[in-house]
């Protein structure tokens, strides 16, 4: 399987969330959820004081730029690039060249400075473990793994609540191996 990285992706200016919105209606409807996965405008908060009042706004980062998480293939470059408001990738040399993707520390760097962390987790839980609930509203509940997202760091769980079994979802962080 090809990896999985971030490209940056320049669009008209102002224009930013329209083309996130465009390209995440695209993966949908093109069904290529499994080739691209998250879509991004950096932006932080700053605080302004406007008439004597606290405001908090967000300001892009990059003005004119979109981070899109990508396998990169031939059909995904396509559906990024011709995506309305792509004016192409950051990184490419001409026509029909692919881009170079960013470093894992510029990701990194970027997504701390949104307040967004990349979750790394090293997982060594199995599809029918019994675990115990360690945190939250079911702690000390048991219950059974019945599917694990990696990529979201969350499981879900078959917690036996009143006499049945009722799906629980659970971050890696709230359960515990019995």
């Amino acid at each position: 399987m090809m990896e999985k990285n971030w490209y940056v992706v320049h669009t008209y200016s102002g224009y930013e969330n329209k083309v996130k919105t465009n390209l995440e209606k695209r993966v949908e409807t093109m069904g290529m959820q499994d080739k691209i996965f998250r879509v991004i405008v950096p932006e932080e908060e700053e605080t302004d004081f406007k008439n004597g009042k606290k405001k908090v706004v967000k300001r892009k980062t990059f003005p004119g730029y979109v981070l899109v998480e990508i396998v990169m293939t031939d059909d995904s470059w396509y559906v990024v690039r011709n995506t309305p408001g792509v004016t192409g990738f950051v990184g490419s040399s001409g026509a029909g060249s692919k881009p170079t993707a960013l470093l894992p520390e510029e990701v990194t760097f970027i997504l701390k400075r949104m307040g967004v962390e990349e979750k790394k987790f090293d997982i060594n839980f199995e599809l029918g473990e019994t675990v115990q609930v360690s945190e939250g509203p079911f702690t000390n509940f048991t219950g059974t793994i019945e599917e694990i997202d990696k990529d979201k760091a969350k499981l879900k769980v078959l917690v036996n609540m009143f006499g049945r079994d009722t799906p629980v979802e659970l971050e890696f962080s709230q359960i515990q191996k019995l």
